[in-house]
């Protein structure tokens, strides 16, 4: 019997972690960092982050299910500070069709983890 396990699926304890890259308002790529996601639908999503942003930021956020892998753009709508670490709340651009089918497999499999 072989030792260690071999997953087609995001273990559940990760599910929460995404990784982002900030671009600036100048277009600029700033911090490439990892987040914990707070809420997720197919308009956007709330992350928790050690990293300060700034309403208009733009971020590159990879989310991924399965073996699926999207990366999908969305624009800082707020941010809040608390306790050295920051709330955020990203609204989506355009997702294609494909990324559109991952993200819903995301929220799914999220909002089923949550429950």
């Amino acid at each position: 019997m072989e030792k260690g396990e071999k997953r087609n699926f995001i273990r559940l304890d990760s599910l929460h972690l995404l990784d982002y890259l900030i671009i600036d308002k100048e277009g600029r790529q700033t911090t490439y960092s990892m987040g914990r996601t707070l809420d997720v639908s197919e308009h956007g999503l709330q992350l928790e982050v050690t990293q300060p942003m700034s309403v208009g930021d733009t971020l590159l956020v990879t989310v991924g299910i399965e073996d699926d892998l999207i990366d999908l753009v969305g624009e800082v709508k707020y941010a809040k500070e608390a306790s050295k670490r920051y709330t955020v709340g990203i609204e989506f651009s355009d997702i294609s069709d494909e990324g559109l089918r991952i993200l819903k497999k995301y929220i799914v499999a999220f909002n089923t983890h949550c429950s």
